[in-house]
């Protein structure tokens, strides 16, 4: 039994290897979350006494690193829970992917097991009808800056990143109805003067509930002069 069995000796202060992964890497790690999204939500064992955002994401992270662990590819790879963002420290990401036991090289940056790959927020659809909550929570929270799009489009979250996640946990209607909805929230921000909101900012479909209920969008957001787009990928998975 593993009990029985000595507690592995590690060098004190060795270097990770390093891997070299192609600029590419980013892409088949949203197609390994999203295809992973349907089996973690049917999966019998995950705990279904629970609807919060804040459970949701954490069981997700649980199930993710154990994918990862044995899917040959993505054993190099972890998922953390409420980290720091690298760019503003007092702000915590709901979810990040970061190196496990080596160190990263992805278009000629370094990241070792202390930095975020990628950042990705989590959100509940709807919102949760609680005081102070905004509808609109997915993309914007009234003169606030706690709006998923909102969040990442203004550099409160992944400032140093240019590849971001989005992940929806659809507890009422469908993909169609919420990408219709998000498209009207932005499309209402956008016909206010002198706002930074365009129709850039909308939502494109490449996948529609799909046979296992889920969908898959991208986004691209100005960040200011001088600063590089942030590029979203929307994972979500119908809940209901």
């Amino acid at each position: 039994m593993l009990a029985d069995q000595a507690a592995p000796i590690l060098p004190t202060g060795a270097l990770a290897s390093d891997l070299l992964l192609p600029g590419a890497s980013r892409l088949k790690l949203l197609d390994f979350i999203a295809q992973a999204l349907p089996r973690w939500r049917d999966d019998p064992e995950r705990p279904r006494d629970t609807t919060s955002e804040t459970h949701l994401s954490e069981h997700l992270c649980d199930y993710l690193t154990g994918q990862a662990r044995f899917t040959k590819g993505f054993d190099c790879f972890q998922f953390r829970t409420e980290t720091g963002d690298e760019g503003k420290r007092g702000r915590k990401i709901d979810l990040t992917v970061k190196p496990c036991g080596v160190a990263l090289w992805i278009e000629g940056k370094r990241h070792t097991q202390y930095e975020a790959i990628m950042p990705i927020e989590c959100k509940r659809l709807p919102t949760p009808k609680e005081k102070d909550r905004d509808e609109r929570e997915y993309v914007i929270v009234g003169d606030k800056s706690t709006g998923g799009i909102q969040r990442f489009k203004f550099g409160d979250h992944g400032s140093t990143h240019k590849v971001a996640a989005m992940i929806a946990y659809i507890q009422e209607h469908d993909g169609a109805h919420w990408n219709q909805k998000i498209g009207s929230w932005i499309q209402d921000l956008t016909a206010s003067p002198g706002s930074p909101w365009t129709k850039n900012d909308l939502l494109q479909v490449t996948k529609l509930d799909s046979s296992d209920k889920t969908s898959r969008l991208t986004s691209s957001h100005s960040r200011g002069i001088g600063k590089a787009p942030i590029e979203l990928h929307h994972l979500w998975v119908q809940m209901n």
